[in-house]
């Protein structure tokens, strides 16, 4: 029975990425420690005292979204401990007041990284130089992270298995994302291209690799030897910022979503129709991207442009 148990335990923990989970252990610990200073109970929680936890972090210039996924971290672990989450319990309407006002007061306008568009992925790629296997790999994730509009966390679940070589360049089998959390799969097309050529430098670090299955883009030692496991979805955003960084660029405005952003800048730019840019993209909803476009567009037919 124990082990069913804790089979059931693993799978409720799949309902969650990765990096969520994570995040929530982090906001978790300061909801811990915060409760622990005040000797309050942390689970159960109150909706009160939850309540007073998300006003005191308004107050110390956390950002409203980040203090809605602590909340939301705080949920999640009363669920896993079979408690009655804050924000469900008797006397949650404080804590929906607390929140909506914490937004209204403090919202702000979402940071967006600056996009890696065509122009600074070259500059990136230029960056490194050589052929050992850690140049080999790091060229290769630019630009197939860039040129399929990957998240970083799509580039390092990878596998060999999901490259496949086709004439016009190649397809990747993109097995779980964020909008497919039911692992479908997904098919993503990359041109051959003539300007980064994304195919080309792929194919150049899976020779030097030399593995045949498992994870396509593999950590490293320290002397640059090849391991059994992939890399992390962090050393996918510190390669994004050391490259951005080394072409001139300023690091703190480039993260590992510079890449998916930059491929839909640079289709916006080139007049890439929104469906188009949707099949590489694979968002459910072309509301995103319509975003890109305007963007894009911004200046062209200008309604003060005949006056102005």
């Amino acid at each position: 029975m124990r082990e069913e148990i804790e089979r059931a335990a693993d799978y409720a923990k799949a309902s969650r990425s990765p990096a969520t989970l994570r995040a929530y252990e982090s906001d978790w610990r300061i909801f811990t420690s915060w409760c622990g200073e005040r000797d309050l109970s942390p689970l159960p929680a109150t909706p009160a005292v939850v309540a007073v936890f998300a006003s005191g972090e308004a107050e110390r210039g956390i950002n409203p979204r980040t203090i809605h996924r602590r909340v939301s971290a705080i949920a999640y672990f009363h669920r896993q401990a079979g408690e009655v989450p804050p924000g469900s319990a008797p006397g949650s309407g404080r804590l929906i007041e607390v929140l909506a006002g914490v937004r209204r007061r403090h919202g702000r306008p979402r940071e967006r990284k600056r996009a890696a568009d065509a122009s600074a992925l070259r500059h990136m790629l230029d960056t490194i130089k050589g052929n050992d296997l850690r140049s080999l790999r790091d060229r290769a994730v630019l630009a197939i992270g860039m040129s399929a509009a990957l998240r970083r966390s799509e580039i390092v679940a990878l596998a060999v298995g999901d490259v496949r070589l086709v004439p016009q360049g190649l397809e990747l089998v993109i097995a779980r994302s964020k909008t497919d959390q039911d692992g479908e799969g997904q098919l993503v097309a990359v041109p051959e291209g003539q300007r980064i050529r994304p195919k080309g430098l792929l194919l150049h670090w899976m020779n030097a690799a030399a593995h045949v299955e498992g994870p396509l883009f593999r950590q490293l030692t320290r002397r640059g030897d090849l391991t059994e496991s992939a890399m992390s979805d962090r050393a996918v955003a510190r390669l994004v910022k050391t490259a951005a960084e080394n072409a001139g660029y300023d690091p703190s405005e480039y993260a590992g979503h510079s890449l998916r952003a930059g491929f839909l800048t640079e289709a916006a730019n080139n007049r890439a129709s929104l469906f188009k840019m949707q099949d590489v993209s694979r968002h459910k909803s072309v509301q995103v991207l319509s975003e890109y476009v305007r963007q894009a567009e911004r200046f062209e037919d200008h309604a003060g442009a005949n006056f102005l």
